[in-house]
């Protein structure tokens, strides 16, 4: 058995990955009311902000939702870019992150 897959404890082998996924883990350092309070706090004026943990609860991949008036005028790319460098800290934790953006009506 692979070292960094399982540990030995005692005479049973338990996964790493098994502890994470059964929430059993104290890797998970974002969680979805501080992603959007982050969020919330950087775009004042959105209409909607939903933030999703789409990783089954360890907190390793999110899918974001911003809709704001600040983003008139902008190009998606620039969208994504500004909600990416909000979360500059916290993604550097994560594995993934989708972004949805809309300028509200």
């Amino acid at each position: 058995m692979s070292g960094y897959l399982f540990r030995n404890y005692g005479s049973r082998y338990i996964s790493i990955l098994s502890r994470v996924w059964s929430g059993n883990s104290q890797m998970v350092k974002n969680s979805e009311a501080a992603l959007r309070k982050t969020l919330e706090a950087k775009f004042p004026l959105a209409k909607n902000i939903v933030v999703s943990d789409i990783s089954g609860g360890c907190g390793s991949m999110y899918e974001i939702f911003v809709e704001t008036k600040e983003f008139k005028g902008l190009s998606t790319v620039k969208q994504h870019r500004l909600i990416t460098e909000t979360l500059k800290s916290e993604i550097k934790d994560m594995h993934g992150l989708r972004i949805h953006t809309s300028t509200a009506e």
